[in-house]
């Protein structure tokens, strides 16, 4: 199953307790990197590829020091998951600890937020927030949404180390205006004939194959708008900083999404400066980590995927079928 939504209408409840030993397990890591751990999500925990990190680079399994040797030479780091499972926002937080703490990054960008929470990002830097619940307040979190535990500590520490925190993410009503163009976007030049075709293929395949084709061009340019403001969202002047990006493991695919939008406006920028870093669940009975690129075209869709455990072996299509 391919996800390529907003987490507003994916995004699968966890129970509270889950929720809370999140949170208090992403404070006790700041800092640190330890792949090594007990996992949030116990579905298919024993797979042999769980807790492994497959470089599609070298193609072979490496270790966590050789995936943050390769971000020290990088402008852009785009950090994938899948949005329900708690050990992704885990790994995600620890990996951009260890960054904020070596001053490294200068901009984190969250698909979780939209243009509609931009004005009051600036505004965080006059208000006292000592506490997440502080944050939340300030950033008028919508819990409905997005799990503010899964994402709140990633926000907390961006903020308390003073870098730039920008909202990816188009909101409902430029989402209706696109949608509702007669004519392609100027960004749809972005992806070749093909890319585009693969995209439609996608998203017919994320809808359960209940989405009418005559739907399939509104659709694309509702994902190039929001992969386009992604790219918009990590812009910088700084190049020996790091642009961090968090988001769906779609956006993150260097041969369908956000990186070629990044490439686009940027021209001096290269290929090799993005890394696409993607925590992706184990599925039964695959154990080989090409299968899980689901590679289209001459670009592999991540350089790096770390392997976790599921949340759930819910079958999204049946429920929507009944």
């Amino acid at each position: 199953m391919i996800f390529i939504h907003n987490g507003r209408k994916w995004v699968v409840s966890i129970k509270q307790a889950i929720a809370l030993a999140v949170f208090f397990l992403a404070l006790s890591a700041h800092g640190e990197i330890n792949p090594s751990r007990d996992w949030e999500s116990s579905l298919y925990a024993d797979h042999e590829l769980v807790g492994k990190i497959w470089s599609s680079r070298s193609e072979e399994f490496i270790e966590l020091e050789d995936v943050l040797s390769a971000i020290e030479s990088a402008s852009y780091l785009f950090l994938g998951e899948k949005h329900d499972n708690p050990d992704h926002h885990l790994l995600q937080l620890t990996v951009l600890n260890h960054l904020l703490d070596q001053g490294r990054v200068s901009t984190v960008a969250f698909e979780m937020m939209d243009s509609d929470q931009a004005p009051l990002l600036p505004q965080l830097k006059t208000q006292s927030i000592d506490t997440l619940d502080d944050l939340k307040n300030a950033l008028a979190w919508d819990d409905d949404g997005w799990e503010w535990l899964f994402y709140g500590p990633m926000l907390h520490s961006a903020h308390k180390a003073g870098v730039r925190i920008t909202a990816a993410n188009i909101n409902s009503d430029t989402i209706s205006s696109v949608y509702s163009e007669s004519a392609p976007a100027e960004n749809s030049v972005v992806l070749e004939d093909n890319a585009m075709k693969q995209l439609a293929d996608d998203i017919d395949e994320s809808h359960c194959g209940l989405l009418p084709e005559s739907q399939f061009p509104a659709m694309v340019r509702v994902q190039q708008a929001r992969d386009e403001s992604m790219a918009q969202s990590l812009r910088q002047t700084d190049s020996e900083q790091l642009g961090v990006l968090i988001a769906g493991n779609y956006h993150v695919r260097h041969d369908l999404s956000v990186p070629n939008y990044l490439l686009a406006q940027n021209k001096e920028l290269i290929r090799e400066q993005i890394i696409s870093l993607s925590f992706m669940e184990v599925v039964p009975g695959e154990s080989e980590p090409e299968a899980y690129l689901q590679q289209f075209g001459e670009y592999k869709a991540y350089d790096y995927i770390w392997f976790t455990p599921s949340i759930s072996d819910e079958d999204y299509c049946a429920s929507l079928r009944q």
